[in-house]
């Protein structure tokens, strides 16, 4: 389980967070900002932004959330592989995961806090999961092309901001070009010196990278993108890797994306611990002397009566885990045909590339 979707404290009384609550619990949910369950925020994005790299991106939401990434690579000689070589194959093509370095930066943390370092896991994750990234970056049986993805989030983090940097690593990578090479077979690579001949590593026309979408659950209302507020309210938290389906996923070479007909493959799924479960309770009137309920003597008899109290418009966290059948259902709204899977890959196929 990922640490938790919370990266500031949660301002909200019980009183607040259980209106909260109702109204996302209703048919259909009203959010706080208005937008539909399946609408996202709006964002501006652009391409190739960092002169010294060799792909970039930026996105930033209209809440001001802001996040960069920066790609590059240089030639590293591959191990040798003895197991099972014949001489005649060509399974280093495959590629290694060990050529994809991503590190994230975010504002106050240092590099080794468990939320920078989980973020980078579940983006190389995602990315490594497609079974065909890696093979991009192979030259020969010789060299190889050894990439590094420099993620930072410029601004304070309003939300979780995973779906934001997954997004920017998903540009920044279908921005991101490399030398033509020259050289042919095993020989020492020799790469084009003329930039304007250089290639994308995701050419037009082949698979794009994963995406990873955060969905969050309210009783059975499905939420998509949510903000720091209703992740303080959520019972569940998922965190959904995505790429376009190809017939030939399994070469990774030239993934062929069918448009409009194209379908979704499911990469990982990761679940959040969500800040919800760190909040205080609501005190019920049957526990509220004020009201003339009755206090309980010790902590653990109070804990044990709230186990059994589910009085409407009292907030109380949510606790154990989630049922199969909710989160298969998050999935479905994800892969669904026409959902918000295409939509979200449809507005970033639209964006330029430098």
């Amino acid at each position: 389980m990922a640490p938790s979707a919370s990266t500031q404290q949660i301002l909200l009384s019980p009183a607040e967070l259980s209106y909260l609550h109702t109204s996302l619990s209703l048919t259909p949910p009203i959010r706080p900002d208005g937008r539909r369950a399946t609408d996202f925020r709006p964002l501006h994005a652009e391409t190739d932004i960092l002169p010294g790299t060799y792909g970039s991106a930026r996105i930033c939401f209209a809440d001001g959330t802001e996040a960069v990434v920066g790609v590059k690579a240089e030639v590293e000689k591959s191990t040798p592989s003895y197991a099972g070589d014949d001489g005649g194959d060509r399974d280093e093509e495959k590629g290694r995961n060990e050529w994809v370095e991503v590190s994230v930066e975010i504002p106050g943390m240092r590099d080794d806090d468990s939320m920078p370092v989980f973020l980078a896991a579940m983006l190389s994750e995602s990315l490594l999961a497609d079974g065909g990234f890696t093979g991009r970056l192979w030259i020969n049986r010789r060299f190889h092309w050894k990439l590094y993805l420099d993620i930072l989030l410029l601004s304070q983090p309003l939300s979780y901001p995973l779906p934001l940097l997954s997004l920017t690593t998903h540009l920044a990578l279908l921005s991101t070009r490399l030398p033509k090479l020259k050289s042919e077979q095993d020989e020492d690579p020799l790469f084009d010196d003329d930039w304007d001949a250089s290639v994308h590593l995701y050419p037009a026309g082949s698979a794009k990278p994963a995406v990873t979408l955060l969905v969050m659950a309210v009783k059975d209302n499905i939420i998509f993108d949510a903000s720091k507020e209703e992740l303080s309210v959520a019972e569940v938290v998922l965190a959904v890797s995505i790429a376009s389906h190809s017939s030939s996923a399994g070469s990774g070479r030239m993934q062929v994306d069918s448009g409009s007909g194209r379908q979704l493959r499911l990469l990982a799924v990761r679940t959040i611990d969500p800040p919800s479960r760190l909040t205080h309770p609501g005190v019920p009137n049957s526990l509220n002397t004020a009201t003339g309920g009755t206090a309980a003597a010790s902590l653990e008899q109070e804990n044990s009566k709230r186990e059994g109290l589910h009085e409407e418009g009292v907030w109380q966290p949510p606790r154990g885990g989630a049922k199969r059948k909710l989160i298969a259902g998050m999935i479905a709204r994800v892969l669904e045909k026409g959902g918000v899977g295409e939509e979200v890959l449809d507005g970033l196929n639209a964006v330029e590339l430098g």
